[in-house]
């Protein structure tokens, strides 16, 4: 079967990591051509060309871009697909208006769609027209279904990750501690995350400052950027947490940082699945989270804390810094098992 594959790829997160790897695990499928549409000169295009897979770069600087739908539909004519896989939420509008033109054309390949967050979707969204969705966890699969999604058009495929990669791409030492003037042994509290409403810092922040009488030894490192970074920065200010919660900016060798902590945090409000935590099991490190959207798919009930709850928070942290009980990856988010997961699903529509 021939698979196109189409990401936006306008930046390089989670969900594209996903593309990289789906393709690299599908190339080792006999039965399986593919090919992937992104943007030009993005990191995806990059990475996913180092691993083999055939790129087709074309200009999408807009969500979107018609230029984008063009060459998409250009593509679809000069290699006619039996699917087409969107794999965020703009690729997915661009492939039902590229399937309307080829539907003229005699072709009408089938689309396959993934959805890795738990945002509500309107009535009038395109991801209705595709055959079906791809849910990476049961909680994304729950709000599909609050919005009419027929369940039987719902496939949860959990996210994977290649546990040695990740290891491998850990590296040399972050040197975290250092970075930050501390002490070797000094225990590190780490949340790896956009700043953006959704993953509420806030409430991570409040936790260190309700943490900081019992364990006034810890120190909170929150890795990311986004649009809640200046309101972050007063929020650690307003509570005296400047010598403590330390905003790091983008950090790109987060697998380090992770690799280097004593425990890694999760504060988000809703969450598709986590990837980041599925980062932190296979590097062996405590996880504590709230369990908002697909956290809780993938941490164990010990280690979860209702959203928004920072006291709660702070004191499952305090319990893991003083009783550390890794958990190993689920077996259901490997590389491998997410592959076979979305073969299926291919293999059920052609």
């Amino acid at each position: 079967m021939r698979v196109l594959h189409v990401d936006s790829g306008r930046e390089f997160r989670g969900g594209q990591n996903q593309v990289r790897l789906l393709a690299r695990e599908l190339a080792r499928e006999s039965s399986v051509e593919q090919r992937l549409v992104t943007q030009r000169g993005s990191e995806l295009a990059h990475r996913a060309t180092a691993e083999g897979v055939a790129v087709r770069e074309i200009p999408w600087a807009l969500g979107l871009d018609p230029r984008a739908w063009w060459r998409l539909v250009v593509e679809a004519l000069a290699w006619p697909p039996d699917l087409i896989h969107a794999h965020n939420g703009h690729a997915v509008t661009l492939a039902v208006w590229a399937r309307r033109f080829l539907h003229l054309a005699g072709s009408a390949p089938r689309i396959v769609a993934t959805r890795r967050v738990v945002f509500p979707v309107g009535s009038r969204s395109s991801l209705h027209q595709a055959d079906v969705v791809v849910a990476v966890s049961a909680a994304v699969r729950s709000t599909l279904v609050a919005a009419g999604f027929p369940p039987g058009e719902i496939v949860v495929v959990h996210d994977g990750i290649d546990a040695d990669e990740v290891r491998h791409a850990a590296g040399p030492s972050f040197g975290i501690r250092a970075t930050l003037g501390l002490p070797p042994g000094t225990p590190v509290v780490t949340n790896v995350a956009a700043l953006e409403r959704a993953k509420d810092q806030r409430t991570l922040i409040h936790a260190a400052h309700a943490a900081r009488g019992a364990r006034p030894d810890v120190h909170w490192v929150i890795a990311g950027d986004g649009p809640e970074r200046r309101a972050l920065a007063v929020e650690v200010g307003k509570l005296d947490l400047s010598d403590r919660v330390h905003l790091l900016g983008h950090v790109p060798r987060a697998d380090a940082l992770l690799r280097e902590s004593d425990v890694v945090v999760m504060s988000s409000r809703a969450e598709g699945l986590g990837t980041v935590v599925l980062h932190a099991l296979a590097l062996g490190k405590p996880v504590v989270a709230t369990a908002g959207g697909g956290l809780a798919e993938i941490v164990p009930p010990r280690w979860l804390v209702p959203v928004g709850d920072a006291d709660a928070l702070a004191r499952r942290v305090i319990d893991a810094l003083d009783h550390p009980s890794p958990v190993p990856l689920p077996a259901q988010c490997t590389a491998s098992a997410m592959a076979a997961g979305v073969l299926a699903v291919y293999r059920s529509l052609v």
